[in-house]
């Protein structure tokens, strides 16, 4: 079967968390539950320091505020790391070009990003840290339970990713107020900032 479904799934879930992606592709490949993922994945480096970076987002990604400026230090790294495993992926099977792979993998987690950052900046509006922590845990297992899935029945597995992500795109749309809101009330903040450094003694 074309690695298609597999490299549209990793996309996705990349954009949502491109640590945890790599960490469990990796471990199922080292582990020899799938023949699907490339020695580059498996190797050790690469595990331990994916591994401390998926604690240090674990953790990040769970603080109001503290979130949304990961993600957007992220915005260039998840679509990235998209391309990036997507291509291995691509590499491994020899069923669909690499650069096709990269393209689709991508831009599937560039749009899964997008859509993870805009809903976080609505939840930031809440003065409350639960739920920061409630949607970032929901994540977490998101992407642990797809990529899982994906390893197995990766059509079904890709079925599901488009499900969320078209989701989450309605849901971006109608969280957009919100989201205009706390843009505004950070712009705010900034100039505040500003204007309190330039202000004489």
């Amino acid at each position: 079967m074309s690695v298609l479904p597999l490299v549209f799934t990793s996309g996705w879930a990349s954009g949502i968390n491109a640590y945890a992606v790599v960490l469990l592709f990796g471990v199922f490949g080292a582990t020899g539950l799938t023949d699907e993922v490339p020695e580059s994945l498996q190797r050790t480096d690469v595990l331990v320091v994916v591994g401390v970076l998926f604690v240090c987002e674990a953790v990040a990604d769970k603080i109001p505020y503290v979130d949304s400026i990961w993600d957007t230090a992220h915005t260039v790294i998840r679509p990235v790391s998209g391309a990036v495993v997507a291509a291995l992926l691509a590499g491994q099977s020899g069923s669909l070009p690499e650069i096709a792979a990269g393209a689709v993998g991508g831009s599937t987690a560039l749009m899964s990003h997008l859509v993870k950052a805009d809903t976080r900046m609505a939840v930031n509006t809440s003065p409350e840290p639960f739920s920061n922590i409630a949607v970032s845990t929901a994540e977490d297992l998101g992407v642990a339970g797809i990529i899982t899935f994906a390893i197995f029945h990766p059509l079904a597995a890709a079925i599901v990713a488009g499900g969320l992500l078209l989701l989450g795109i309605v849901i971006t749309v109608f969280l957009a107020a919100k989201i205009r809101n706390f843009r505004r009330r950070k712009a705010e903040r900034r100039t505040r900032r500003r204007v309190a450094a330039t202000w004489p003694d």
